[in-house]
């Protein structure tokens, strides 16, 4: 399935990596808290700053959480993105 956001969106693909205590213990999915860095899989038209392919790191709190084709993905807004990882 291809998605192509909207206005100022931007589609980004993230893996959440298995998080561990000091003391070895795995955090569970409902201590994590989001990712703040994906790769930019498709841009909205008014997406300005970003092409498709960019890594970026953007707001923790930031946009909606989807899953497509079992697969987890956010689209947030342009704004929220911090920066683009070179």
């Amino acid at each position: 399935m291809k998605f192509k956001p909207l206005k100022e969106r931007v589609f980004v693909s993230y893996k959440e990596e298995l998080e561990r205590t000091a003391g070895g213990l795995y955090v569970p999915d409902t201590a994590k808290e989001k990712p703040q860095r994906g790769k930019v899989e498709a841009i909205g038209s008014e997406v300005k700053e970003l092409k498709v392919g960019d890594e970026v790191f953007f707001d923790k709190y930031s946009g909606s959480k989807v899953q497509i084709d079992s697969v987890d993905y956010l689209i947030i807004k342009e704004e929220d993105v911090l920066g683009i990882i070179a």
